[in-house]
């Protein structure tokens, strides 16, 4: 019987802290890094020797600081404005309310998939899926008795059978009032 020799293992892993390619990058690097630095501070004195300009214009100048706008600059400017507004109002609508509220209502028969609100309209649809159609139905019924929604109306409906407990998905829509939009 012939016995088989281990080669021995070698358990050296010290290697050399850097090779030369990598002097080469950090170099590189350093050098990246002053060139920006010189260059930022350029950018900069441009930006404040045009700020110094413009001050200066302004005293030369005085009641003139706007440059004037042309006529669909200004349309622009207004239908800009009437975003920002439409918006504004939006974001203060109490939409924490609405959520709490949707989730009080829903229970472990409930999964709710998705809301989507057009607060513009004050509309709301949800998608929703429901353990069997007698839970649809009375989900449907809180949201009708719910104070915040009013006009709840159930959209379509399907039975899923690709599943054993063949849930129900189905879609509502709602009307949302808004009470108080500055909660």
């Amino acid at each position: 019987m012939a016995v088989k020799r281990m080669r021995a293992l070698d358990l050296d892993y010290r290697r050399p802290l850097a090779s030369p390619a990598g002097w080469a990058l950090l170099a590189a690097g350093v050098l990246l890094l002053g060139l920006l630095s010189v260059l930022r501070q350029q950018v900069a004195g441009a930006v404040a020797a045009a700020e110094a300009d413009l001050q200066r214009s302004e005293r030369i100048l005085p009641g003139v600081s706007a440059v004037p706008v042309s006529a669909a600059e200004s349309r622009a400017q207004r239908a800009a404005l009437a975003e920002m507004q439409r918006l504004s109002e939006q974001l203060s609508l109490p939409w924490d309310r609405l959520f709490a509220n949707l989730e009080a209502i829903a229970d472990a028969d409930i999964a709710l998939l998705s809301l989507a609100p057009d607060a513009r309209k004050q509309q709301l649809r949800i998608s929703a899926e429901a353990r069997n159609l007698p839970a649809m139905l009375a989900f449907h019924r809180r949201l009708e008795h719910s104070g915040d929604l009013r006009d709840v109306a159930l959209v379509n409906h399907e039975i899923v059978d690709e599943v054993p407990e063949r849930p129900v998905r189905f879609n509502l829509t709602a009307t949302w009032v808004i009470r108080d939009a500055h909660p």
